[in-house]
């Protein structure tokens, strides 16, 4: 996509972003967004830098330190949002500050002992598979709380709530029913004493749902890139 019409497009996510918000009653700037911008261009993602975008996200790894050493002098913060596997987690643990998709306790330890203690800790949220599908990651909802309970215990490591790809879904309440219930075990988690202010959820084809839902995290990338 052009770089002019990366800044129309995300004017236009912040738009509807306002509006969802306007509809459920909440502040809009308590919605962030996370451009994702695996598989787009330097360009692009400058682009989106230059109308105010700071928060980026990528799924990929090796294409991420890439850009990050191209845009080290920008200030960005950078959330990994794919599955992360063993062999990734020094590189993630070392250049990014947050981690969205955690569903497994190895993985926990790991980007906690391979977290610099020069860098604060890293930001994480629980990924709840809310619907069992074949190939998708995430913890049962039944398992969260365990997880939760050991990744709080690990103080490299700083919980800041759950996060989730529910199953496409064409119909709005439908789509608000799945993040509707990403929002109460969040919420149960929270009666049991863990402090989470954070609810990763919604991405181009149902943010808005999301955010009538209590999203605080959108994860837009088609709608601000284009197609990859």
């Amino acid at each position: 996509m052009m770089p002019d019409k990366v800044e129309a497009s995300l004017r236009i996510v912040r738009e509807r972003i306002g509006r969802a918000s306007g509809e459920a009653a909440r502040d809009p700037g308590d919605v962030r967004i996370i451009a994702v911008c695996k598989q787009q261009s330097v360009m692009a993602i400058t682009s989106a830098l230059d109308a105010g975008q700071r928060e980026l996200g990528e799924s990929f790894l090796n294409e991420a330190l890439e850009k990050m050493a191209v845009l080290a002098r920008r200030d960005i913060i950078w959330h990994f949002v794919g599955a992360l596997q063993s062999n990734k987690t020094r590189g993630v643990a070392e250049h990014f500050q947050w981690v969205h998709a955690l569903d497994r306790v190895k993985i926990a330890r790991r980007l906690a002992s391979q977290r610099p203690h020069h860098a604060g800790p890293l930001d994480v949220c629980i990924q709840v598979s809310l619907v069992a599908e074949p190939g998708k990651a995430g913890v049962a909802p039944d398992g969260v709380a365990a997880l939760a309970a050991e990744v709080a215990g690990l103080d490299r490591l700083r919980l800041r709530g759950l996060m989730c790809i529910p199953p496409q879904e064409n119909d709005p309440e439908r789509q608000r029913a799945h993040f509707r219930r990403l929002r109460e075990i969040k919420n149960s988690l929270v009666l049991a004493g863990h402090t989470l202010d954070t609810l990763s959820m919604g991405m181009s084809a149902d943010f808005e749902a999301a955010v009538r839902e209590g999203a605080t995290l959108v994860r837009i990338g088609t709608a601000i890139f284009g197609p990859r």
